[in-house]
């Protein structure tokens, strides 16, 4: 069969990489065209556009970007059409996504499969009307969200968390701290792990003030986990005169090997949690007393971090616009390194995450249910 696949960042990236593999081995035929990245490339079939190309954040950029973001909806639009795939498959990515499925199933009548829900529990719930409407089937990734599409009368099923496959499968799993630390020419004591972002504007924001509160304790290095698509250079612009090390394509393994981590919100906070390091979660935002009243009073959800949002009570602490400070953050990290009750209360809150989570698999359910609905 003939699949067509938007992801518009990273992780979504990663996410259909490994859909796409599980496809291919229940469907050795399957035919591969895609807006995505290196990952899903390295599956095989033909990537159209990179997602370096349309990752915009925030409304400033967007509407900076606007010529070109429509310039990659017509250049998607046109090519479904001349492909005229067996499905198309959609992965989180909202704004781009969303009105894709509406040409789709407008214009050309394919079916629409959504891989990874978009947020919309969080706000922007007037989005369930478009999601009734264009996408015949919605594969979600984590649990709360069946019980959400349900209070919107919308069937959905749940497959699993990819992250925890992710984690599961990765290499190097038996690596030691020591073969680690050597191989990366890093400093033998232990390791902060700082997970800024994989956007540049993340970085900017929160990466500075994450050195500067990991430097306050000089019995630790603070590593930095390299997002993929930033060059390296880029970091340099933001580390002052601390020259931390940066490990790219290595965040599972500097997480396997951290005494604590720094992290932004996003799949980040769940990959931490998976791999048990305690972490405080940290995200500057520009007019940050809005930005706290607008989240307390608009958004429908009281967590920005997955680990709180699958729990639903707080397990991490959430470092968030009006909280967020170079202070709040050692004194964070100060209980993370040297308070052992308060890491058993996080470590403890982790498990009922992992647990809710399922076991691995959650690509093969998720290609097994769009096969099987096709053929």
């Amino acid at each position: 069969m003939k699949y067509y696949l938007i992801a518009g960042e990273a992780s979504g990236d990663l996410h259909a990489s490994n859909l796409m593999k599980s496809l291919k081995a229940i469907d050795p035929e399957a035919d591969f065209r895609f807006f995505g990245g290196d990952m899903m490339s390295a599956v095989g079939g033909a990537l159209v556009k990179h997602y370096r190309e349309m990752a915009f954040m925030g409304f400033i950029p967007v509407l900076l970007n606007l010529r070109t973001i429509f310039k990659n909806m017509d250049i998607c639009e046109e090519d479904i059409s001349r492909y005229r795939p067996d499905v198309v498959i959609l992965i989180d990515y909202p704004g781009f996504n969303l009105k894709i499925a509406k040409f789709v199933k407008e214009k050309l009548s394919l079916p629409v499969y959504y891989y990874i829900s978009p947020k919309i529990w969080a706000w922007k719930k007037y989005r369930i009307k478009d999601i009734r409407k264009y996408i015949d089937k919605m594969l979600c990734i984590l649990p709360f969200e069946v019980d959400f599409y349900k209070q919107h009368h919308y069937e959905v099923s749940y497959v699993g968390n990819p992250t925890v496959d992710a984690v599961a499968g990765r290499d190097h799993a038996d690596e030691t701290f020591g073969s680690f630390v050597t191989v990366n020419h890093l400093e033998n004591k232990p390791v902060i792990a700082l997970l800024a972002g994989s956007r540049k504007q993340e970085i900017k924001d929160n990466l500075p003030a994450m050195l500067e509160a990991a430097s306050a304790f000089p019995d630790y290095q603070a590593v930095i986990a390299g997002a993929p698509g930033i060059d390296p250079d880029y970091y340099k612009n933001y580390t002052g005169n601390y020259r931390p090390k940066i490990v790219f394509g290595q965040t599972y393994r500097l997480l396997q090997q951290a005494s604590a981590a720094l992290v932004t919100s996003g799949t980040a906070t769940l990959e931490t949690a998976l791999f048990r390091v305690p972490q405080t979660v940290c995200y500057e935002t520009p007019v940050k007393h809005i930005v706290s009243f607008i989240f307390k009073n608009f958004f429908t959800t009281k967590y920005i971090s997955l680990v709180n949002l699958i729990a639903d009570r707080t397990i991490v602490r959430e470092l968030f616009a009006a909280s967020f400070s170079v202070q709040a953050i050692k004194n964070e990290l100060n209980k993370l390194l040297n308070d052992r009750e308060y890491r058993d209360f996080m470590l403890q809150g982790y498990d009922e995450v992992i647990g809710s989570l399922g076991k691995p698999g959650a690509s093969g359910q998720a290609a097994n249910a769009i096969y099987k609905s096709l053929i």
